[in-house]
């Protein structure tokens, strides 16, 4: 299986923190520009909701991960690497606070790797219980 989203070892040892600060279920969303320019966002549970415009790619520290529709389709080639830089995180994210930001790069996938992604057939509104 090819991974659409991965962390860093130190945006695991952000999300651990977060999870150790404000308990144990966190998801992200990987924000389309709005307010926190394109960033990916920490919330706890309520704190947004997922619907059939967003696209669940997988988990970051047993976090589930989600992207709108929209940018999803230009990212689809990519797999996003979340990683953790000093400074002021996102307006809505929950590691703002700490004087860090979760930082999203990301690299193209291999033919070979979209070639297995065809196959896989992620869906658009899928959840992570999907």
């Amino acid at each position: 299986m090819i991974e659409k989203v991965i962390a860093t070892p130190a945006a695991l040892e952000l999300v651990a923190f977060l999870k150790n600060k404000h308990g144990p279920q966190l998801m992200f969303h990987q924000s389309g520009g709005c307010c926190d320019n394109s960033a990916a966002n920490c919330f706890l549970p309520g704190e947004i909701t997922m619907g059939a415009g967003d696209v669940y790619l997988g988990d970051i520290g047993d976090c589930p991960f989600y992207i709108g529709k929209s940018q999803y389709e230009y990212w689809k080639h990519t797999q996003l690497i979340i990683d953790v830089i000093e400074g002021h995180g996102g307006t809505f994210s929950l590691e703002g606070p700490e004087g860090k930001a979760f930082h999203t790069r990301s690299r193209v996938f291999s033919d070979d790797e979209m070639k297995a992604l065809a196959l896989e057939n992620i869906k658009v509104g899928q959840t992570r219980n999907d």
